[in-house]
């Protein structure tokens, strides 16, 4: 069980500091959007080459991008341990998966509220996570969509038959109030944003969504 908090909650003129105030959690989420995509700009390439030289915990990418098939890999190169795509955007997602393991780096797929899993279970093999999305991606602070806890469940269930160690990550409104539905359903890391960064105890946000989820670990 892995908690993720969200950089897009933090204070963009401060990283560093808010990096080194989640070095309890077990990565940084960093959202890349593009504004074609989805329809907000954040931060690219070279805000993420100087987060890998400063963070103590290592980087999350979850790319909002067009053709993640050309620009992926980059952000492996950069030194991003785990690197999520989006299904809806890639034109070959095996072969950038079996791209962005070559470069070391985790390969994750992400899927929009919208999006069903199971025409993609095939995948499996050459994924290391799958993010279900419980918002509609582009935007931080949105309510958690409760109707996705099926599709979590699914794709736990896809997992067990597939027999790989492959994590599945939410995303979108995960707070106290909701992690422990996530875990139940099958998540295994949770990206958290506002309800890390939002508090006053960031350290404190981190402990209390690792006791909630501890007890709701999938079998």
């Amino acid at each position: 069980m892995q908690i993720s908090p969200s950089i897009l909650s933090a204070d963009f003129a401060n990283l560093q500091a808010e990096l080194e105030a989640i070095r309890t959690a077990d990565w940084a989420h960093v959202d890349v959007m593009d504004n074609h995509f989805v329809p907000n700009l954040t931060l690219g390439l070279p805000v993420v080459e100087s987060l890998r030289k400063v963070s103590p915990v290592p980087l999350d990418c979850h790319l909002m991008i067009d053709d993640p098939d050309r620009w992926a890999p980059a952000y492996a190169e950069a030194g991003a341990e785990s690197v999520t795509f989006h299904i809806e955007a890639a034109a070959d997602p095996r072969g950038l998966a079996r791209t962005l393991r070559g470069l070391g780096a985790r390969a994750g797929m992400a899927i929009k509220p919208r999006t069903p899993w199971e025409p993609y279970e095939d995948l499996l093999p050459d994924l290391d996570m799958v993010l279900v999305m419980t918002v509609e991606p582009g935007f931080g602070g949105q309510s958690f969509m409760a109707d996705q806890m099926p599709k979590v469940r699914a794709l736990r269930e896809s997992v067990k038959r597939f027999g790989g160690e492959v994590w599945i990550q939410v995303d979108g409104g995960v707070s106290a109030e909701t992690i422990e539905q996530c875990a139940e359903a099958g998540a295994d890391v949770f990206v958290a944003g506002s309800a890390v960064y939002g508090k006053d105890d960031v350290p404190g946000a981190i402990a209390e969504l690792r006791a909630l989820v501890a007890a709701r670990a999938h079998p």
